[in-house]
């Protein structure tokens, strides 16, 4: 499994209809147009897929429609992560896994836990769970920071917490993550514009959001950087940092739909307290998608 989640993973959107219901014919579209492109495996219902939005039953149909489109194409991760670490279990016995390769958890958010309270809850996570984990470490949204040292301790006792998707922005602790590791766990960049350098330096590539929308150059990014090859890789690199820098600008997913929505793949449709990207930044990015 550990090999299979290298190179472009996706955060996957939930794409919606002008009525705010799930839009499960693009969602097919996008996940049968990544797998033809390049993208090595998708993840779902994430920041991305809009999951604090996402009602148990749609998460189950969300599930349903990857997994049919998909057809064993490409491994799947699952998006199980919150603060509160008994209702995550329940979660987690109460799922079907039959079509999933791992779950992706990301750190408790809002409750702000202790380093202590981090390695304690996901302690707990590992012991129910069936399937590898690789933990998520996004500190703009969850508050707190989990420390290199606390994902080391998981992955050096948890033999089934197999990597993490970091997305700290900071380089220096994708090094302390990189140097540290045991030889196997992965270091999977959540910062797309951080993904080819932290790939070169030792990492297992991208789980990314602009890369669905581009999955063939930005694929390629990654191999090259997966072999070492820095000169070539780069030269993808610069291309994408403008569109990352957009589609970030004012929330995300409002940005990478409205990139879709250019793209012809869904709508720009966003669920509150999320609104859709503003025309000033449409404007934008259908400039750079005319020019790229």
């Amino acid at each position: 499994m550990k090999n299979k989640l290298t190179g472009l993973g996706i955060a996957i959107v939930t794409p919606f209809k002008e009525d705010l219901s799930i839009d499960h014919e693009a969602l097919a579209k996008i996940v049968n147009f990544n797998i033809e492109n390049g993208t090595d495996y998708i993840v779902i219902s994430g920041t991305t897929g809009e999951s604090v939005t996402i009602t148990k039953e749609e998460k189950k149909a969300v599930i349903d429609t990857i997994v049919t489109a998909n057809a064993n194409r490409v491994p799947l991760v699952l998006g199980i992560g919150g603060n509160n670490t008994a209702q995550l279990i329940e979660e987690i016995n109460s799922t079907d896994f039959s079509h999933i390769s791992a779950i992706l958890s990301v750190s408790p958010a809002y409750s702000k836990p202790t380093q202590e309270g981090i390695y304690q809850h996901f302690k707990a996570i590992s012991l129910a769970s069936p399937k590898p984990i690789v933990l998520y470490n996004v500190p703009g949204r969850t508050a707190s920071n989990m420390l290199p040292e606390i994902v080391i301790k998981l992955a050096t006792e948890c033999n089934n917490i197999v990597g993490v998707k970091e997305a700290a922005g900071n380089m220096s602790q994708y090094f302390q993550l990189i140097k540290n590791k045991p030889e196997d766990f992965l270091i999977i960049s959540g910062d797309d514009d951080l993904a080819l350098p932290v790939t070169l330096a030792g990492g297992a590539g991208v789980i990314s959001v602009i890369g669905q929308a581009f999955p063939e150059k930005f694929s390629k990014m990654i191999h090259l950087g997966l072999e070492g090859n820095a000169k070539e890789a780069y030269k993808l690199h610069y291309q994408f940092l403008d569109i990352i820098s957009l589609i970030f600008a004012e929330n995300n997913p409002a940005g990478i739909k409205a990139v879709l929505e250019r793209l012809k793949l869904c709508k720009d449709t966003v669920r509150l307290p999320l609104v859709v990207a503003s025309n000033a930044l449409k404007t934008k990015i259908d400039h750079f998608v005319n020019t790229f």
